[in-house]
């Protein structure tokens, strides 16, 4: 086993190391698959619980544990964009768990013009990634997986194909209840390109970590991504004080680059069977100040119940002045009703 772990990994890295020159493309593999990890900033890869959607985030964070799981999620977001997908895990023994899932992406009828913005018709636009996982556990406290993702988009009459593997270690210390995470995402190439262009995919390095207070049922969790790039500028519009019209200024401090690399969130947990998030994300706050964005921007909530043998999950972000993002979860574990 360890050395096939070896040779995806080397495939893989080769791979991502060709496809680093060019344009970025299948960045909705970054959309929430999980409701509470949206209701924690959008994302999070260091909650150990029996939660199979945290595993789309972190493949380390599956086991067996998660033995006959199945997972459904849908989201609503804005401009007609749906998005809804399934997950399955089960056990290979007493130290290991594979998984398999379909996610996909729905963009709805979009209008067709050509360059000189003449309407020509409608298309569809759509997204897919079939993904297969395997964890296995290091030790009593550390784990570590991976997951392969075959990736596919249409738009029009173009499309494209990918193959993609994260790769995830997880550190966990139940007598602390604390959880660290290590994951490298999206490590892979085009299989198959929308023009003669190539584009590389959104690859990122991440690092998390979550600790449950002693004292009082709460848990909090720092995430730190984009990694592999420390300057993240963004853009805030001002009034020019001579003329009274809109500037644009570019903030690129150290300050503003910290954090825009970290994603907080906060969950009251009064027992094993319900929770309640808060998340904050800067960078999305930030993405937004350009875009007629809102208080509440940046910001995530979410709730979580176990009603005996079905989870229930729903979280609500509101990204944009003109988008309010809903996401659902439902999980059973399926042996549960053999009984």
């Amino acid at each position: 086993m360890k050395r096939i772990v070896f040779f995806v990994l080397m495939l893989f890295v080769s791979v991502t190391a060709k496809s680093q020159e060019g344009k970025s493309a299948f960045d909705f593999l970054g959309l929430p698959v999980s409701s509470h990890a949206n209701s924690l900033g959008g994302n999070n890869i260091s909650i150990v619980e029996e939660d199979l959607s945290m595993v789309r985030y972190n493949p380390a964070l599956l086991g067996p544990e998660m033995d006959m799981i199945i997972d459904l999620n849908y989201m609503r977001y804005m401009a007609g964009t749906n998005s809804a997908g399934a997950m399955f895990a089960k056990a290979a023994g007493d130290r290991a768990a594979w998984s398999a899932g379909l996610q996909y992406v729905g963009y709805g009828n979009l209008t067709e013009a050509d360059a000189q913005g003449n309407i020509l018709g409608t298309f569809s636009a759509k997204d897919m990634v079939i993904n297969g996982g395997y964890t296995h556990d290091f030790g009593a406290r550390w784990r570590g997986g991976f997951q392969a993702k075959l990736i596919y988009s249409a738009y029009a009459d173009y499309s494209s194909l990918a193959l993609a593997v994260d790769v995830g270690l997880n550190y966990y210390n139940p007598n602390k209840e604390f959880s660290m995470s290590l994951v490298f995402k999206n490590l892979g190439g085009q299989l198959k390109r929308f023009t003669e262009t190539h584009e590389r995919l959104p690859w990122d390095i991440q690092f998390g970590f979550s600790k449950t207070m002693r004292s009082v049922p709460i848990r909090w969790s720092v995430t730190v991504d984009h990694l592999s790039k420390w300057h993240l500028p963004y853009t805030k519009p001002r009034t020019d004080e001579f003329s009274g019209g809109e500037l644009l200024e570019t903030k690129d401090t150290f300050f503003s680059n910290l954090f825009r690399h970290m994603i907080f969130g906060v969950e009251y947990i009064p027992s094993r069977n319900f929770y309640i998030a808060l998340g904050y994300n800067y960078k999305t706050h930030t993405d937004m100040l350009r875009y007629g964005r809102n208080f509440l921007s940046g910001f995530t909530f979410g709730t979580g119940v176990q009603v005996k043998m079905v989870g229930l999950g729903v979280s609500v972000a509101n990204r944009h002045a003109k988008g309010t993002m809903f996401m659902f979860n439902i999980n059973m574990r399926l042996n549960d009703f053999k009984r």
